[in-house]
């Protein structure tokens, strides 16, 4: 009976999970024009463009992130708490909406570190984090053989596969009766922060990597030619 209930959960919040990020993926994106003001005035980054964090501390940029991970974190908690009461009848409109507050947050970290998401290659990219957030491997092979719209398709299923597995793992706390809102609280939150740590690692990994290529190679002084005397 626990087996086909797991099972049961797995599908559902797969499902739940998928159309999240689908829908993340299709109308709720970050617009990055309103996050570069948001940043400018809310955050206090002096940048005219998001080139300009590459002139910036990394420490600085850092400390944005952290803020801008607590702040997806707490609009999770607040979602799990209400959804919570429910138990497990809403923990499929509970995830589906979790992860979209948690693509928000992604896409929110990757414009932090300087990465748009204009492009068809950009939008690849930032869907690789995101499955490195999910602790998901993505071949770039897999990429190169693929156009946008059959890449994205693809990675989200996998990235809905994989944070399932979490989800009848840690979600099944919901089930006890009035502690399921406090508990959907707290798996909310920590999923965020762990998902959200995770892809600050990769776009800051590729942001001071961007940085070293970008750094000119100062080639050491010669010593000065000294003539022989008449």
């Amino acid at each position: 009976m626990a087996e086909e209930r797991k099972s049961w959960l797995r599908r559902h919040a797969e499902t739940a999970l998928a159309k999240g990020f689908t829908r993340a993926y299709e109308t709720v994106r970050v617009d990055p024009d309103k996050f570069l003001l948001q940043l400018r005035a809310a955050y206090r980054v002096p940048i005219s463009g998001y080139h300009g964090v590459f002139s910036l501390e990394i420490g600085e940029l850092d400390m944005v992130a952290d803020s801008i991970i607590r702040s997806g974190m707490k609009v999770a908690a607040v979602e799990g708490a209400g959804l919570g009461f429910g138990g497990l009848i809403t923990i499929v409109p509970d995830l589906g909406i979790l992860s979209a507050i948690t693509m928000r947050t992604i896409q929110k970290l990757s414009l932090l570190y300087g990465f748009q998401f204009n492009t068809d290659d950009e939008m690849a990219e930032l869907w690789i984090a995101a499955a490195s957030a999910a602790g998901v491997d993505i071949s770039r092979e897999l990429l190169e053989k693929e156009v946008i719209n059959k890449f994205v398709p693809r990675v989200i299923q996998r990235i809905a596969a994989r944070a399932s597995t979490e989800v009848v793992e840690k979600w099944a706390g919901r089930m006890i009766p009035l502690a399921s809102a406090v508990i959907g609280a707290g798996l909310n939150y920590w999923f965020v922060r762990a998902w959200g740590e995770r892809a600050r690692t990769h776009f800051r990994k590729r942001h001071l990597l961007l940085r070293q290529q970008s750094t000119p190679v100062l080639l050491p002084a010669t010593a000065p030619t000294i003539l022989p005397a008449d």
